[in-house]
Protein backbone atom coordinates (compact mmCIF):
# COMPACT_ATOMS: atom_id res chain seq x y z
CA UNK A 1 0.00 0.00 0.00
CA UNK A 2 2.80 2.36 1.00
CA UNK A 3 4.66 1.70 -2.28
CA UNK A 4 1.48 2.36 -4.20
CA UNK A 5 1.02 5.70 -2.44
CA UNK A 6 4.64 6.60 -3.12
CA UNK A 7 4.22 5.78 -6.82
CA UNK A 8 1.05 7.86 -7.05
CA UNK A 9 2.70 10.75 -5.19
CA UNK A 10 5.78 10.60 -7.41
CA UNK A 11 3.58 10.59 -10.51
CA UNK A 12 1.61 13.60 -9.23
CA UNK A 13 4.81 15.55 -8.47
CA UNK A 14 6.17 14.76 -11.94
CA UNK A 15 2.95 15.97 -13.55
CA UNK A 16 3.01 19.20 -11.56
CA UNK A 17 6.63 19.87 -12.44
CA UNK A 18 5.87 19.30 -16.11
CA UNK A 19 2.95 21.73 -15.95
CA UNK A 20 4.85 24.37 -13.93
CA UNK A 21 6.30 26.27 -16.90
CA UNK A 22 2.83 26.65 -18.39
CA UNK A 23 1.58 28.15 -15.15
CA UNK A 24 4.66 30.33 -14.73
CA UNK A 25 4.64 31.88 -18.17
CA UNK A 26 1.89 34.48 -18.51
CA UNK A 27 1.08 35.20 -22.14
CA UNK A 28 1.72 38.86 -22.96
CA UNK A 29 1.76 41.14 -25.99
CA UNK A 30 3.47 44.54 -25.77
CA UNK A 31 1.78 47.08 -28.04
CA UNK A 32 3.08 50.57 -28.95
CA UNK A 33 0.45 52.72 -30.66
CA UNK A 34 -0.47 56.37 -31.21
CA UNK A 35 -2.19 58.21 -28.36
CA UNK A 36 -6.00 58.37 -28.43
CA UNK A 37 -6.10 55.69 -31.11
CA UNK A 38 -8.14 52.75 -29.79
CA UNK A 39 -11.19 51.90 -27.71
CA UNK A 40 -9.62 50.41 -24.57
CA UNK A 41 -12.48 47.91 -24.25
CA UNK A 42 -11.05 46.19 -27.36
CA UNK A 43 -7.89 45.38 -25.41
CA UNK A 44 -9.95 44.02 -22.53
CA UNK A 45 -12.03 41.89 -24.90
CA UNK A 46 -8.88 40.52 -26.54
CA UNK A 47 -7.54 39.40 -23.16
CA UNK A 48 -10.86 37.78 -22.25
CA UNK A 49 -10.94 35.86 -25.53
CA UNK A 50 -7.29 34.79 -25.71
CA UNK A 51 -5.92 34.98 -22.17
CA UNK A 52 -3.14 37.24 -23.49
CA UNK A 53 -2.41 40.29 -21.36
CA UNK A 54 -1.93 43.54 -23.33
CA UNK A 55 0.77 45.95 -22.15
CA UNK A 56 -0.13 49.13 -24.02
CA UNK A 57 2.09 52.21 -24.43
CA UNK A 58 1.56 55.28 -26.61
CA UNK A 59 3.56 57.82 -28.63
CA UNK A 60 2.57 60.93 -30.57
CA UNK A 61 5.07 61.13 -33.43
CA UNK A 62 6.67 58.79 -35.95
CA UNK A 63 10.04 60.22 -34.99
CA UNK A 64 9.63 58.99 -31.40
CA UNK A 65 8.71 55.50 -32.57
CA UNK A 66 11.54 55.40 -35.10
CA UNK A 67 14.16 56.36 -32.52
CA UNK A 68 13.13 53.45 -30.29
CA UNK A 69 13.00 50.95 -33.15
CA UNK A 70 16.39 51.89 -34.60
CA UNK A 71 17.99 51.71 -31.16
CA UNK A 72 16.81 48.09 -30.88
CA UNK A 73 15.61 46.19 -27.84
CA UNK A 74 12.39 48.18 -27.54
CA UNK A 75 10.60 45.17 -26.09
CA UNK A 76 7.52 45.81 -28.22
CA UNK A 77 5.72 43.06 -30.12
CA UNK A 78 3.33 45.17 -32.19
CA UNK A 79 3.96 48.76 -33.29
CA UNK A 80 1.90 51.13 -35.43
CA UNK A 81 4.07 53.29 -37.70
CA UNK A 82 2.85 55.36 -40.60
CA UNK A 83 3.78 53.19 -43.55
CA UNK A 84 5.89 55.87 -45.26
CA UNK A 85 8.19 55.75 -42.22
CA UNK A 86 8.01 51.99 -42.14
CA UNK A 87 9.45 51.78 -45.65
CA UNK A 88 12.86 53.00 -44.58
CA UNK A 89 12.65 51.07 -41.32
CA UNK A 90 12.12 47.88 -43.32
CA UNK A 91 15.26 48.73 -45.29
CA UNK A 92 17.10 49.14 -41.99
CA UNK A 93 16.09 45.61 -40.95
CA UNK A 94 13.83 46.73 -38.12
CA UNK A 95 10.88 44.42 -38.90
CA UNK A 96 10.22 40.75 -39.48
CA UNK A 97 7.97 39.49 -42.25
CA UNK A 98 4.46 38.59 -41.18
CA UNK A 99 3.53 34.91 -41.11
CA UNK A 100 0.33 35.18 -43.13
CA UNK A 101 -0.64 31.60 -42.29
CA UNK A 102 -1.33 32.96 -38.79
CA UNK A 103 -3.44 35.83 -40.12
CA UNK A 104 -6.56 34.20 -41.62
CA UNK A 105 -8.52 37.44 -41.19
CA UNK A 106 -6.49 39.02 -44.01
CA UNK A 107 -9.40 37.95 -46.23
CA UNK A 108 -11.36 40.86 -44.71
CA UNK A 109 -8.96 43.54 -45.90
CA UNK A 110 -9.80 46.19 -48.51
CA UNK A 111 -7.84 45.72 -51.72
CA UNK A 112 -7.81 49.46 -52.49
CA UNK A 113 -6.11 50.28 -49.20
CA UNK A 114 -3.78 47.29 -49.37
CA UNK A 115 -2.65 48.54 -52.76
CA UNK A 116 -1.91 51.97 -51.28
CA UNK A 117 0.07 50.39 -48.45
CA UNK A 118 1.90 48.12 -50.92
CA UNK A 119 3.38 51.18 -52.63
CA UNK A 120 5.54 51.44 -49.48
CA UNK A 121 5.60 47.77 -48.45
CA UNK A 122 5.62 45.69 -51.66
CA UNK A 123 3.49 42.60 -51.31
CA UNK A 124 2.27 43.76 -47.89
CA UNK A 125 4.94 41.47 -46.46
CA UNK A 126 5.60 43.42 -43.27
CA UNK A 127 2.40 45.32 -42.57
CA UNK A 128 -1.37 45.26 -42.19
CA UNK A 129 -3.35 48.49 -42.33
CA UNK A 130 -4.89 49.64 -39.06
CA UNK A 131 -6.32 53.07 -39.94
CA UNK A 132 -5.91 55.65 -42.65
CA UNK A 133 -6.74 59.31 -42.83
CA UNK A 134 -5.75 62.74 -44.03
CA UNK A 135 -3.75 65.66 -42.70
CA UNK A 136 -5.77 68.85 -42.80
CA UNK A 137 -7.32 71.66 -40.78
CA UNK A 138 -9.52 71.39 -37.70
CA UNK A 139 -11.18 74.62 -36.69
CA UNK A 140 -13.66 76.34 -34.42
CA UNK A 141 -16.39 77.33 -36.86
CA UNK A 142 -17.58 80.47 -35.06
CA UNK A 143 -14.17 81.83 -34.05
CA UNK A 144 -12.61 81.36 -37.49
CA UNK A 145 -15.63 83.00 -39.14
CA UNK A 146 -15.33 85.94 -36.75
CA UNK A 147 -11.60 86.30 -37.40
CA UNK A 148 -11.56 85.82 -41.18
CA UNK A 149 -15.03 87.12 -42.01
CA UNK A 150 -16.12 84.16 -44.14
CA UNK A 151 -18.19 80.98 -43.87
CA UNK A 152 -15.89 79.16 -46.28
CA UNK A 153 -13.96 76.18 -45.00
CA UNK A 154 -10.35 77.27 -44.43
CA UNK A 155 -7.60 76.29 -46.86
CA UNK A 156 -3.86 76.21 -46.25
CA UNK A 157 -3.66 80.00 -46.62
CA UNK A 158 -5.49 80.37 -43.28
CA UNK A 159 -2.36 78.97 -41.63
CA UNK A 160 0.42 79.89 -44.06
CA UNK A 161 -0.55 83.39 -45.25
CA UNK A 162 0.85 85.73 -42.57
CA UNK A 163 -2.00 88.22 -43.04
CA UNK A 164 -4.60 85.56 -42.25
CA UNK A 165 -2.58 83.75 -39.59
CA UNK A 166 -2.16 87.07 -37.77
CA UNK A 167 -5.95 87.35 -37.52
CA UNK A 168 -6.11 83.91 -35.92
CA UNK A 169 -3.24 84.45 -33.49
CA UNK A 170 -5.38 85.64 -30.57
CA UNK A 171 -7.88 82.78 -30.76
CA UNK A 172 -5.02 80.29 -31.08
CA UNK A 173 -3.14 78.26 -33.70
CA UNK A 174 -1.62 74.82 -33.09
CA UNK A 175 0.40 72.80 -35.59
CA UNK A 176 1.65 69.24 -35.59
CA UNK A 177 5.19 68.89 -34.28
CA UNK A 178 6.01 66.81 -37.35
CA UNK A 179 7.99 68.16 -40.30
CA UNK A 180 6.97 65.21 -42.49
CA UNK A 181 3.36 66.37 -42.19
CA UNK A 182 3.74 70.14 -42.12
CA UNK A 183 6.41 70.76 -44.78
CA UNK A 184 4.56 68.88 -47.57
CA UNK A 185 1.43 70.85 -46.65
CA UNK A 186 3.36 74.11 -47.08
CA UNK A 187 4.71 72.94 -50.44
CA UNK A 188 1.15 72.09 -51.56
CA UNK A 189 0.07 75.59 -50.47
CA UNK A 190 2.86 77.07 -52.60
CA UNK A 191 1.74 75.01 -55.61
CA UNK A 192 4.97 73.02 -55.52
CA UNK A 193 5.44 69.25 -55.49
CA UNK A 194 4.63 68.23 -51.89
CA UNK A 195 7.33 65.57 -52.18
CA UNK A 196 10.01 67.94 -53.46
CA UNK A 197 13.54 67.37 -52.18
CA UNK A 198 14.90 70.42 -54.00
CA UNK A 199 16.74 72.56 -51.39
CA UNK A 200 15.35 75.69 -53.07
CA UNK A 201 11.76 74.46 -52.54
CA UNK A 202 12.48 73.48 -48.95
CA UNK A 203 13.94 76.95 -48.36
CA UNK A 204 10.70 78.48 -49.65
CA UNK A 205 8.73 76.28 -47.23
CA UNK A 206 10.98 77.40 -44.38
CA UNK A 207 10.41 81.05 -45.29
CA UNK A 208 6.64 80.53 -45.16
CA UNK A 209 6.81 78.84 -41.76
CA UNK A 210 9.21 81.45 -40.39
CA UNK A 211 6.82 84.21 -41.44
CA UNK A 212 3.86 82.66 -39.59
CA UNK A 213 5.85 81.32 -36.63
CA UNK A 214 5.04 84.33 -34.38
CA UNK A 215 1.34 83.50 -34.72
CA UNK A 216 1.59 79.79 -33.77
CA UNK A 217 0.87 79.18 -30.13
CA UNK A 218 2.24 75.63 -29.98
CA UNK A 219 3.66 72.74 -31.98
CA UNK A 220 2.33 69.47 -30.58
CA UNK A 221 1.04 66.25 -32.09
CA UNK A 222 -1.85 65.42 -29.77
CA UNK A 223 -2.74 68.30 -27.45
CA UNK A 224 -4.72 70.08 -30.16
CA UNK A 225 -7.55 67.56 -29.70
CA UNK A 226 -8.54 68.79 -26.24
CA UNK A 227 -7.53 72.38 -27.04
CA UNK A 228 -9.99 72.50 -29.95
CA UNK A 229 -12.72 70.64 -28.09
CA UNK A 230 -12.48 72.99 -25.11
CA UNK A 231 -12.43 76.13 -27.25
CA UNK A 232 -8.92 77.04 -26.08
CA UNK A 233 -7.73 77.42 -29.70
CA UNK A 234 -9.55 78.11 -32.94
CA UNK A 235 -7.53 76.28 -35.60
CA UNK A 236 -5.01 73.46 -35.91
CA UNK A 237 -3.07 71.55 -38.53
CA UNK A 238 -3.50 67.89 -37.63
CA UNK A 239 -4.85 64.44 -38.38
CA UNK A 240 -8.41 63.95 -39.57
CA UNK A 241 -9.52 61.45 -36.94
CA UNK A 242 -8.14 63.62 -34.15
CA UNK A 243 -10.23 66.51 -35.43
CA UNK A 244 -13.36 64.36 -35.42
CA UNK A 245 -12.62 63.35 -31.84
CA UNK A 246 -12.36 67.04 -30.97
CA UNK A 247 -15.60 67.72 -32.83
CA UNK A 248 -17.49 65.04 -30.91
CA UNK A 249 -16.00 65.93 -27.53
CA UNK A 250 -17.07 69.53 -28.11
CA UNK A 251 -20.59 68.44 -29.03
CA UNK A 252 -20.86 66.19 -25.96
CA UNK A 253 -19.70 69.01 -23.69
CA UNK A 254 -22.47 71.21 -25.10
CA UNK A 255 -20.54 74.36 -24.21
CA UNK A 256 -21.15 76.19 -27.48
CA UNK A 257 -17.98 75.01 -29.24
CA UNK A 258 -18.51 73.80 -32.81
CA UNK A 259 -15.53 72.07 -34.47
CA UNK A 260 -15.29 71.13 -38.14
CA UNK A 261 -12.62 69.70 -40.46
CA UNK A 262 -11.35 70.87 -43.83
CA UNK A 263 -9.35 69.04 -46.49
CA UNK A 264 -7.64 72.00 -48.21
CA UNK A 265 -8.39 72.46 -51.90
CA UNK A 266 -4.67 72.74 -52.69
CA UNK A 267 -4.28 69.10 -51.71
CA UNK A 268 -3.58 67.17 -48.53
CA UNK A 269 -1.66 64.15 -47.39
CA UNK A 270 -3.25 60.72 -47.07
CA UNK A 271 -1.52 58.43 -44.60
CA UNK A 272 -1.74 54.78 -43.66
CA UNK A 273 -1.00 53.65 -40.11
CA UNK A 274 -0.12 49.97 -40.06
CA UNK A 275 0.61 47.09 -37.71
CA UNK A 276 4.14 45.70 -37.81
CA UNK A 277 6.19 43.28 -35.72
CA UNK A 278 9.74 44.34 -34.77
CA UNK A 279 12.48 41.88 -35.64
CA UNK A 280 13.42 41.48 -31.98
CA UNK A 281 9.83 41.17 -30.69
CA UNK A 282 9.83 38.87 -27.64
CA UNK A 283 6.30 37.49 -28.18
CA UNK A 284 5.89 36.82 -31.90
CA UNK A 285 3.03 34.30 -31.64
CA UNK A 286 1.04 36.68 -29.44
CA UNK A 287 1.75 39.55 -31.84
CA UNK A 288 0.19 37.60 -34.71
CA UNK A 289 -2.81 36.73 -32.55
CA UNK A 290 -3.31 40.40 -31.69
CA UNK A 291 -3.07 41.58 -35.30
CA UNK A 292 -5.42 38.83 -36.48
CA UNK A 293 -7.91 39.77 -33.75
CA UNK A 294 -7.80 43.41 -34.85
CA UNK A 295 -8.75 42.31 -38.39
CA UNK A 296 -12.06 40.90 -37.19
CA UNK A 297 -14.64 43.12 -38.94
CA UNK A 298 -16.65 43.87 -35.82
CA UNK A 299 -13.49 44.62 -33.79
CA UNK A 300 -11.88 47.09 -36.20
CA UNK A 301 -15.29 48.70 -36.78
CA UNK A 302 -15.53 49.29 -33.03
CA UNK A 303 -12.13 50.98 -33.19
CA UNK A 304 -13.16 53.21 -36.12
CA UNK A 305 -16.42 54.14 -34.42
CA UNK A 306 -14.38 55.27 -31.41
CA UNK A 307 -11.47 57.10 -33.05
CA UNK A 308 -13.26 58.40 -36.18
CA UNK A 309 -10.66 57.15 -38.62
CA UNK A 310 -11.32 55.07 -41.71
CA UNK A 311 -9.90 51.55 -41.54
CA UNK A 312 -8.51 49.25 -44.22
CA UNK A 313 -10.99 46.44 -43.58
CA UNK A 314 -13.71 46.26 -46.23
CA UNK A 315 -15.73 43.65 -44.33
CA UNK A 316 -15.99 46.00 -41.33
CA UNK A 317 -18.13 48.57 -43.13
CA UNK A 318 -21.39 46.78 -42.29
CA UNK A 319 -20.54 47.30 -38.60
CA UNK A 320 -19.57 50.98 -38.84
CA UNK A 321 -21.82 53.63 -37.36
CA UNK A 322 -23.70 55.42 -40.11
CA UNK A 323 -22.25 58.75 -38.98
CA UNK A 324 -18.76 57.37 -39.60
CA UNK A 325 -19.32 55.55 -42.89
CA UNK A 326 -21.37 58.37 -44.42
CA UNK A 327 -19.01 61.15 -43.30
CA UNK A 328 -17.11 62.17 -46.44
CA UNK A 329 -14.40 63.74 -44.31
CA UNK A 330 -13.64 60.24 -42.97
CA UNK A 331 -14.39 58.20 -46.11
CA UNK A 332 -13.73 60.88 -48.77
CA UNK A 333 -15.51 61.21 -52.09
CA UNK A 334 -13.63 60.24 -55.27
CA UNK A 335 -13.18 63.96 -56.02
CA UNK A 336 -11.43 64.58 -52.71
CA UNK A 337 -9.42 61.36 -53.00
CA UNK A 338 -8.05 62.64 -56.31
CA UNK A 339 -6.50 65.63 -54.49
CA UNK A 340 -4.72 63.57 -51.86
CA UNK A 341 -1.03 62.71 -51.99
CA UNK A 342 1.26 60.30 -50.17
CA UNK A 343 4.63 61.28 -48.74
CA UNK A 344 7.53 58.85 -49.29
CA UNK A 345 10.45 58.67 -46.84
CA UNK A 346 13.17 61.24 -47.29
CA UNK A 347 16.68 60.36 -48.34
CA UNK A 348 19.30 60.96 -45.60
CA UNK A 349 20.55 64.25 -47.07
CA UNK A 350 17.05 65.73 -47.40
CA UNK A 351 16.13 64.42 -43.95
CA UNK A 352 19.02 66.39 -42.43
CA UNK A 353 17.91 69.54 -44.26
CA UNK A 354 14.31 69.14 -43.11
CA UNK A 355 15.33 68.37 -39.52
CA UNK A 356 17.47 71.52 -39.35
CA UNK A 357 14.73 73.53 -41.02
CA UNK A 358 12.16 72.31 -38.54
CA UNK A 359 14.32 72.90 -35.47
CA UNK A 360 14.94 76.46 -36.65
CA UNK A 361 11.23 77.12 -37.19
CA UNK A 362 9.98 75.59 -33.93
CA UNK A 363 12.61 77.19 -31.71
CA UNK A 364 12.43 80.49 -33.58
CA UNK A 365 16.23 80.57 -33.74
Amino acid sequence: MRSTILCVTAAAVTALLAAAPAFAQERVVNVYNWSDYIDSSILEDFTKETGIKVVYDTFDSNETLETKLLAGGSGYDVVVPTVSFMQRQIAAGVYQKLDKSKLPNLVNMWDVIMKGVASFDPGNEYSVDYMWGTTGIGYNVDKVKAALGTDDKPNWDALFDPAKAAKLKDCGIYMLDSPTDVVPSVLAYLGLNPNSTDPADLKKAQEVLTAVRPFVRKFHSSEYISALANGDICIALGYSGDMFQARDRAAEANAGVKVDYSVPSQGAQIFFDVFGIPKDAPHVAEAHEFINYMMKPEVIAKASNFVFYANGNKASQQFLDKEVLDDTAIYPTPEVMAKLFTVPPLDPKTQRIVTRLWTTVVTGQ
